[in-house]
């Protein structure tokens, strides 16, 4: 009887998501042949939910390693409403438990982030057998070094920060650079020294406009007639840091900002009288081709759940520890984020670089 393998891309997109659905169903081809079947599950649990969903040729996976995005779709199902019933009426966990017998699935494969991976768990919790690969450009998955799609963003980051180097020096500006990152700043901060920013502010770093404008004016008496912020989107300054999260949105809602860095630039003008412009790449980092890099992990970590479904062990996700692939139990990763942690070394590269981090 064939082993019927359900897999599904949930939340954000990335470079890397069809590399590695390449990765599980060629590994699952090779050393199973026909006795395996591959069910594509439309827009993530949203598909499973509805029942969007098919059975795979294996064609469908050749020449899409090298292709963005991802070849099944994806949407954004946030996992505080799995249980809630809406107007709808849909008991969402019910249906997707219905949907799974009803594909006559062995196994489910959910590649995505913080979200998918407590949906994850969940549905582990609730019977199914599950396996999850982490995905996100944030890479902030509890329990592994990496995730697919980080390196790829980082690539595209520091590309935006390279450019904007030239038109900052021939116009002696600052030019703030704001990218994805809304509660990690592993992007940001990679990107920002991969870049050569003058100062990086990351969301697990709270800054005050003092010393990024001290930084400023720093740079100016040494000579510099530029300076370049790279400024994750999730930063918030020393007052933020001590309100409520509620509070902190209704600051910005009442002053008509989003995030912090259009009001970053509107300060560093107003107290160094440097002209100020504001760059915001946004979802060109989570696009296109995945670098030589990520279609390596993402081909590691693809065979590697081939393998885990080969040996029917369920229950976990796909991780990187010490360039070694291995797994964690999703129990442990599920609603756990991995932060920048003050003191690590890529904090103390940057300030021995001469990094400001505000």
């Amino acid at each position: 009887m064939k082993k019927r393998v359900g897999i599904l891309t949930s939340g954000g997109d990335c470079p890397g998501l069809n590399a590695t659905l390449r990765g599980v169903a060629k590994a699952l081809y090779q050393r199973m042949g026909e006795e395996v079947e591959l069910i594509g599950i439309s827009n993530g649990y949203s598909g499973l939910i509805g029942g969007e969903w098919r059975v795979m040729r294996p064609d469908e996976f050749s020449g899409i390693l090298t292709v963005g995005g991802t070849i099944l779709g994806t949407k954004r199902t946030p996992f505080k409403l799995m249980r809630v019933v809406g107007e709808d009426k849909v008991d969402k966990v019910a249906a997707m438990k219905k949907n799974y017998k009803e594909m006559k699935l062995d196994c489910l494969l959910c590649l995505g982030g913080n979200g998918t991976h407590k949906t994850a768990n969940l549905l582990s919790e609730e019977g199914l057998n599950v396996i999850g690969l982490p995905k996100t450009i944030d890479n902030d998955i509890f329990g592994t070094d990496v995730t697919f799609g980080f390196h790829t963003a980082v690539d595209i980051a520091t590309e935006v920060i390279d450019r904007v180097h030239t038109t900052a020096g021939s116009h002696s500006r600052c030019m703030v650079v704001e990218l994805m990152g809304n509660k990690a700043g592993w992007l940001t901060l990679y990107a920002g020294i991969a870049g050569g920013a003058d100062i990086i502010l990351i969301p697990e770093l709270p800054y005050t406009i003092d010393n990024v404008c001290a930084a400023v004016e720093k740079r100016a008496g040494e000579g510099k007639t530029f300076s370049i912020l790279a400024v994750a989107e999730g930063v918030y300054d020393a007052e933020e840091a001590r309100m409520k999260k509620k509070e902190r949105a209704a600051k910005r809602a009442e002053a008509g900002e989003v995030t912090a860095t259009n009001r970053i630039a509107r300060q560093i003008e107003a107290m160094t009288g440097f002209e100020t412009r504001v760059c915001v790449p946004g979802h060109m980092q989570r696009g296109g081709s995945p670098s030589p890099y990520d279609r390596v992990l993402a081909t590691q970590f693809g065979a590697y759940a081939a393998k885990l479904v080969e040996h029917e062990h369920y229950g976990v996700t796909v991780a990187m520890k010490n360039n070694h692939v291995t797994e964690n139990p999703l129990a442990e990763v599920a609603g756990k984020s991995r932060l920048v942690p003050d003191g690590h070394g890529m904090l103390e590269v940057a300030r021995r670089m001469g990094v400001s981090m505000g």
